[in-house]
């Protein structure tokens, strides 16, 4: 209790009581998170004791980050008797913001160490070059190439689940090598694409909605089987995995598997544009140091290939 006669207290005695400046006091009152109890026959605001803890719970949420207008829903919550759910959702908001704000700071100082480290004379364009990209990074780039290399029309299910193996998401706490891959990558998919011919590989071209979503999904099968030979360091050969990569163009194509079929299709694959590029750099972006590389789709449709090549190589001889 105030020593006051009647229990309230000036704003200056609810600062001291609270540790706070009156200028504070006064500006969450005016803002209404802590209401006056009465006034004086001077005008001047007088508070109840409640109003200590109150302002408290104020300048807590506030040291937590959370702005105004969020505590003032919680006080709002608190003063009907609810159970909280405003204090939880308001803290865990906070949380993902402040998880944003720790990840654009990690990529800020791979950045810059970057920056710092490599030559002088390249200096300017490596600045340049991670410029491009924000902080945390957008894979938004990515995607827009993924969607203009993909066959037209093919099922949203289909296009999520390929983007999702094919757009590497970048790391929580990037070293330097990191962000210059992401930065590459995202100056790969930003220029034209390469070369005078299509971009877009004469597979996809005569595929329509159902044969692409039968391509993809078969070779998203294949290209997880080869996936495990890669990481188990197994050369390329026949088996499962090509015959799975094999079918889902017999498929698409609706023809058999036949050793012809096998043959042209080896041939096609080989014509069709190639990324090699955006796959070195995708390893390099989901690649930690000192450790083996993270197979991507680009390595294991590579791996398919030389296993095809192999077979007909063996059956020729």
């Amino acid at each position: 209790m105030f020593s006051s006669y009647d229990g309230l207290c000036t704003i200056g005695e609810l600062a001291e009581r609270a540790g706070v400046s009156v200028k504070t006091v006064r500006f969450y009152s005016d803002g209404g998170l802590l209401p006056e109890a009465s006034r004086s026959a001077g005008g001047h605001r007088r508070y109840a004791p409640e109003a200590v803890e109150r302002l408290s719970l104020i300048r807590s949420l506030r040291g937590l980050g959370l702005p105004v207008a969020e505590v003032r829903r919680v006080l709002d919550e608190q003063d009907a008797g609810d159970a909280g759910d405003v204090l939880e959702g308001a803290v865990a908001g906070r949380l993902r913001v402040l998880g944003s704000e720790l990840r654009a700071l990690r990529w800020r100082e791979a950045a810059l160490q970057l920056v710092r480290d490599c030559p002088s004379a390249e200096r300017p364009d490596r600045l340049r070059l991670v410029g491009a990209v924000g902080a945390p990074p957008s894979t938004a780039a990515l995607v827009r190439f993924w969607r203009a290399w993909l066959p037209a029309r093919m099922p949203a299910r289909s296009v999520r689940a390929f983007l999702e193996a094919a757009v590497p998401e970048p790391p929580e706490a990037p070293g330097p090598g990191q962000v210059l891959a992401f930065a590459r990558l995202h100056a790969f998919v930003s220029g034209p694409c390469a070369g005078s011919g299509p971009c877009r590989p004469r597979a996809h071209r005569g595929a329509g909605a159902r044969e692409s979503a039968v391509l993809y999904a078969g070779l998203a099968t294949a290209y997880d089987l080869a996936a495990g030979e890669l990481r188990r360091g197994r050369e390329p050969r026949p088996g499962e995995a090509l015959d799975g990569f094999v079918d889902a163009y017999a498929r698409t194509y609706g023809t058999r598997d036949t050793p012809g079929f096998r043959r042209g299709l080896a041939g096609q694959l080989a014509a069709d544009p190639r990324i090699d590029r955006y796959w070195e750099l995708t390893a390099e972006v989901l690649g930690a140091p000192g450790r083996p590389p993270e197979p991507t789709p680009g390595s294991a449709h590579d791996w398919l290939l030389a296993a095809l090549d192999a077979q007909l190589g063996t059956a020729s001889g």
